[in-house]
């Protein structure tokens, strides 16, 4: 079969999508992977054909750190996506306004320049399966053009899915002529230009492609989610030659993530506090800092090596230890390996995931705004202390490792393809 991929020109995302590429290629079946122009080349890079379609715009995310480190008004999901962890917005006064302006102001500006394009490749090219990212419309749009199965690809906790089904709930509770749909209306009025009509696969997919055990998910209720694991998947790397060897004293690794100084102002947590509080401490600390950060330092203690970026699936079996910001890459690659992780969250589906593993026992967690050294340095010596954090991350390990691999998952995919499709194969 013929499937095609649509992404956000974001490299994080991309990372999150690529290795279910590479199964479904190996597979035996073609492969295409759309996006903006200037983002091909990382496709390319990562052996996968890319196809430009529309034209360039800005990234998803303005939002910035401020020069202190957080925000506390970008601390959580933005509008109305929070309304998903935040019970007292799930009503229909906030819901309704919130998801207009999220049409409004997100949704149809991302899409936008991506869809006529992808919409004519999918005519010309006539995929069976669209699998696209949940920030990417332009990629439901294009597989209702042209009949094709389409499914979504989690990054993270499903706030969209979740938040959709609290709308259509209270949707169906208003008086027939308050009930409005502004993302409804938005999809319908693109599938009926080019001539199909809205259903509400649209919003969600088919079905959904969840790479995170169910131990850390929040599923929203009546989607059909399919699971696999999460093989990671961070672009071109070298393994160093010190990561060859056995560490002498227990290992804990410290990474904030790339999307911080990529995408954001900096990193959320005071660096320097940090490695201090962990100075004394009879381990040998790992620290993957980009230039940026590291330039602001004004001493580096005697067990910690810095380095700007080392591949965390060959750096997470050789740690007793890992810190870590809650990225779900991050800690999805962590927790393929006993080790117990100590997550300092701060935004968007951050503090979900980092609670959703402490509640599981793997780890500990600290929002970054209560994260100071003394802190971090308490919940590490917890961690390398008390035997118990390392038997549960064995557990989500175990839980990890039980879900289908991307290449054992294809020929269900086929499966459900085959069901959803609507035009002949």
């Amino acid at each position: 079969m013929r499937v095609l991929f649509a992404t956000s020109p974001h490299k994080s995302i991309f990372q999150y999508m690529a290795p279910l590429a590479w199964a479904l290629r190996t597979a035996g079946h073609e492969v295409r992977f759309a996006s903006q122009p200037a983002f091909c080349p990382t496709i390319t890079q990562a052996g996968l054909t890319a196809v430009p379609v529309g034209r360039d715009h800005a990234k998803l995310w303005a939002a910035r750190a401020t020069k202190n480190g957080f925000d506390a008004g970008r601390a959580g999901i933005e509008e109305p996506y929070d309304a998903f962890t935040d019970p007292g917005k799930d009503t229909w006064e906030y819901l309704a306004p919130g998801m207009a302006r999220a049409v409004a102001d997100r949704h149809r500006q991302t899409a936008f320049p991506m869809i006529a394009g992808l919409v004519e490749f999918a005519r010309h090219w006539k995929p069976d399966l669209v699998i696209w990212d949940p920030l990417t419309f332009a990629g439901p749009i294009a597989a209702t053009a042209v009949g094709a199965a389409h499914a979504r690809l989690l990054f993270g906790i499903d706030v969209h899915g979740g938040v959709r089904r609290q709308f259509l709930r209270l949707k169906a509770e208003r008086p027939a002529a308050e009930q409005v749909d502004p993302l409804a209306d938005w999809l319908g009025g693109y599938a009926r230009k080019y001539g199909a009509e809205f259903t509400e696969s649209m919003t969600t997919g088919h079905f959904t492609i969840d790479q995170f055990p169910r131990s850390l998910q929040i599923e929203a209720p009546e989607l059909d989610y399919v699971r696999t694991q999460f093989i990671p998947y961070g672009g071109p790397a070298t393994v160093p030659k010190w990561l060859w060897k056995r560490p002498e004293k227990p290992r804990v690794a410290l990474t904030m993530g790339l999307s911080a100084t990529d995408i954001y102002d900096g990193y959320t947590v005071r660096t320097q506090e940090v490695l201090d509080s962990l100075a004394d401490l009879d381990i040998e600390l790992v620290a993957t800092l980009a230039d940026a950060e590291k330039a602001k330092l004004r001493r580096v203690p005697d067990n910690a090596r810095l380095v700007p970026y080392v591949p965390i699936h060959h750096l997470a079996p050789t740690c007793a230890a890992f810190i870590h910001h809650a990225g779900a890459a991050t800690l999805a690659t962590v927790a393929r390996h006993p080790v117990p992780h100590l997550s300092l969250h701060y935004h968007y589906d951050q503090p979900i995931l980092a609670r959703r593993l402490t509640a599981h026992g793997a780890g500990l967690d600290l929002h970054t705004s209560r994260a100071s050294g003394q802190a971090v340095r308490d919940a590490v010596q917890r961690l390398l202390n008390e035997p118990r954090f390392t038997t549960r991350a064995a557990a989500l390990r175990d839980e990890t490792l039980a879900l289908p691999t991307p290449n054992q998952l294809v020929p269900h995919l086929e499966e459900l393809t085959a069901r959803h499709r609507t035009t002949p194969a």
